[in-house]
């Protein structure tokens, strides 16, 4: 299962991550219909924001640059997104453990999009 890192709270406005993330998607969907024959199940799961100290040293950098206080910068960042929060990462953990049990037999070379509605698209 692959994962790719991710979230509003990155310095590098994303063009890492999102390059990233696009090779990885497109590689697990080709390797997980080859290998699902064998009973291997690949799929990715796609994080957004998430309540860890990554994020929070991210938002500091930014609330620092922007010249904001940092707890309202974090508000404001945390309202942007449908939810109106960040993911807990117990959260992320239970979808992957869900997607390497035996339940998720049939799920093949998927994308879950974890990210509180914050990608207003489907993958």
């Amino acid at each position: 299962m692959g994962a790719a890192p991710g979230g509003s709270a990155q310095t590098d406005g994303g063009v890492e991550s999102n390059g990233a993330r696009a090779g990885l998607t497109g590689f697990v969907a080709g390797l997980a219909r080859q290998v699902a024959r064998h009973n291997v199940t690949i799929n990715n799961l796609l994080p957004g924001p998430f309540d860890t100290a990554r994020t929070v040293d991210g938002l500091r950098i930014r609330s620092a640059k922007a010249g904001q206080d940092f707890d309202t910068f974090a508000a404001a960042q945390r309202a942007d997104v449908p939810a109106g929060r960040f993911g807990a990462p117990e959260e992320f953990g239970k979808a992957c453990a869900f997607l390497c049990g035996a339940d998720a037999g049939f799920i093949v070379g998927q994308n879950l999009l974890i990210d509180g509605g914050a990608v207003n698209l489907t993958i």
